[in-house]
């Protein structure tokens, strides 16, 4: 491990720990991230990177999930009154907030990629007096969000390793490439990037992401137990008439989501592997005369490949327009989100292993971990790199977390920043 590369970013881990906090204060969910997104290409300008975003970056045809146009406006406008960066707002305007940070060295090598999420999550972070972001002053200022996963550490990575990176330009060679992706929750936002061609020319491929129960210390060069998984969402469209006066002229939409909750659940597993699905929330009906003529259910496939979660889909569908069908009602169903598994290239895993077989900070290194983690859009951007004939690689910086991913308590140990700061800089000078 090269000594120096410690050295510098151990210098920087006090800018770190400050930089992942700025974020922490100000989360921004999947699509809004105006404000993060144009941080980050400002420094990453800063510091000589040519810097590509919003629809260079992002397919609008390959988004999902993206919040009404009222929604987006008001969080661009929330974004401006903490402190965006101006300059980077009109190309991330409308939610295309991705962005690319590209260093051609100019010398021949292979395109190396880096890949950092942005977006925070749905939670209202915790203002009790133990968890530290509140009692230091770095708790969430946006009521409802918070950066409960890490990503906050994620995009503060990103920007560390970019630092690093300018730093030891003259021993770099090809091209180095920083994707600083959004709306990972829900694995919504890496298909758009992928759609865009950002990943086109890339020969290897490295995602990150701290914690995932591992602790410090400790370093996985290979995840490979994502599950592939679709997010719908099936709107039920009936008619509504009075429950006591004229109950059979009606034709009840929550009883057909009901009736689907029930037979989605029922779906056989898969015999060649993990399979799951979950309906996470219904929402029916406007009163309780009134046979109800709308529901929506949210709803989620996963398989542990690909074809599995095909089958849990394929079922899925059947089982709402069955249910649809017996209650005398419409569905429509919307894909909401999506991604696919996929196992890490072997040489890639070997070389990251011997890169990093020495590093001080590294308690324990290992080289595959394949215990079910969820599932992660990364691996779309993985999967695409493959096809193209390059390599990719899901690695996890071990973290101590104060309280699990996705909770109100979430923090993590931020020493975990600088050692997965001289961890990549190490790779990317090794390609």
């Amino acid at each position: 491990m090269n000594a120096n590369i410690i050295e510098a970013a151990n210098a920087i881990a006090p800018h770190l720990s400050a930089q992942r906090r700025d974020f922490h204060r100000y989360p921004e969910q999947g699509w809004m991230e105006f404000r993060t997104a144009s941080h980050v290409a400002e420094r990453l300008s800063q510091l000589g990177f040519a810097v590509e975003l919003g629809q260079a970056v992002v397919s609008e045809r390959a988004r999902m999930g993206v919040p009404d146009p009222q929604t987006l406006s008001a969080a661009l406008a929330q974004a401006r009154t903490q402190g965006a960066i101006e300059r980077w707002l009109p190309a991330l305007e409308g939610g295309f907030t991705g962005v690319v940070g590209i260093l051609d060295t100019q010398r021949p090598g292979p395109t190396q990629a880096f890949r950092f999420d942005l977006d925070a999550l749905p939670i209202v972070e915790s203002i009790e007096g133990d968890h530290r972001p509140y009692q230091e002053g770095f708790n969430s200022l946006n009521q409802g969000s918070m950066h409960a996963c890490g990503h906050d550490g994620h995009a503060t990575i990103g920007l560390g390793l970019a630092e690093l990176l300018s730093q030891f330009s003259s021993q770099l060679c090809g091209k180095i490439k920083l994707i600083f992706q959004p709306a990972e929750e829900g694995v919504r936002g890496a298909q758009s990037m992928v759609e865009a061609g950002v990943v086109d020319d890339v020969d290897s491929l490295i995602a990150t992401h701290l914690g995932l129960g591992h602790p410090s210390g400790q370093v996985v060069c290979a995840a490979d137990g994502f599950l592939a998984t679709t997010k719908l969402d099936a709107h039920f469209s009936g008619k509504a008439a009075h429950a006591g006066g004229q109950p059979e002229i009606g034709h009840n939409a929550l009883l057909a989501a009901a009736q689907a909750t029930l037979g989605l659940h029922a779906i056989a597993p898969h015999s060649q592997g993990a399979a799951r699905i979950n309906v996470g929330q219904l929402h029916a009906g406007s009163g309780r005369n009134i046979i109800a003529d709308s529901a929506l259910l949210t709803l989620e496939t996963r398989g542990a490949t690909a074809d599995i979660n095909d089958y849990m889909e394929g079922r899925a569908f059947e089982v709402l327009k069955g249910a649809a069908a017996m209650q005398g009602v419409s569905v429509s169903i919307k894909r909401m989100g999506a991604a696919s598994a996929c196992a890490a290239s072997p040489a890639l895993v070997e070389k990251v292993a011997a890169c990093l077989a020495d590093h001080p900070a590294i308690a324990h290194l290992v080289r595959h971990d394949v215990t079910p983690a969820g599932s992660e859009d990364a691996t779309s951007l993985m999967a695409r790199v493959m096809e193209r004939g390059g390599q990719a690689t899901y690695m996890i910086f071990g973290a101590d977390l104060a309280a699990g991913h996705h909770h109100a308590c979430f923090d993590f140990d931020e020493a975990a920043l600088t050692l997965a700061v001289a961890a990549l800089t190490q790779i990317a000078l090794n390609p």
